[in-house]
């Protein structure tokens, strides 16, 4: 009897022992489905030991950083995710108009008269708009044309 349950309770322990490992996933596993996700990133990688996810490297924005580390988190045998990544700056580029505003502004003053027609800078490059009339329209173009500023765009419309 003792020699009966003795080999039960080896064979139950062998049992228990093999089922637990079958359901743990190894880490060369475990790293194979977490580069598949990472890839889309070529700026970021990921190493996975003991069962966590090392995440590091270079993302655009926190959205994508995040969408990864949740999509690793997904993964079926990952305990957890180690973020040790960083964020690219956003380089703020100032945007200058290749049209002085000191020549814009005289345009301006020399259209004063007529407030039914605005001047602006469209597609870089000076515009007269607005509603005038033939006369208005000569008047408006011996002004500036009088201002030498160079091309002036005449995007107004004569009725």
């Amino acid at each position: 009897m003792k020699k009966t349950l003795a080999t039960m309770f080896i064979a139950l322990t062998v049992l228990a022992g093999n089922t637990s490992c079958k359901n743990k996933t190894n880490d060369a596993e475990l790293q194979t489905s977490a580069t598949t996700i990472v890839s889309s990133n070529p700026e970021a990688s990921v190493e996975i030991k003991d069962g966590t996810a090392h995440l590091s490297g270079t993302f655009e924005d926190e959205a994508s950083r995040d969408a990864t580390i949740a999509q690793l988190k997904a993964i079926p045998g990952i305990k957890d995710v180690h973020d040790m990544t960083t964020i690219r700056e956003v380089v703020a580029v100032e945007t200058v108009s290749p049209v002085d505003p000191a020549v814009q502004q005289k345009v301006a003053d020399a259209i004063k008269d007529f407030p039914s027609v605005k001047v602006e800078v469209i597609n870089n490059e000076l515009t007269i708009t607005g509603d005038v009339s033939t006369a208005q329209a000569r008047r408006i173009k011996e002004s500036v044309d009088a201002l030498q500023v160079g091309n002036v765009n005449y995007n107004y419309n004569v009725k």
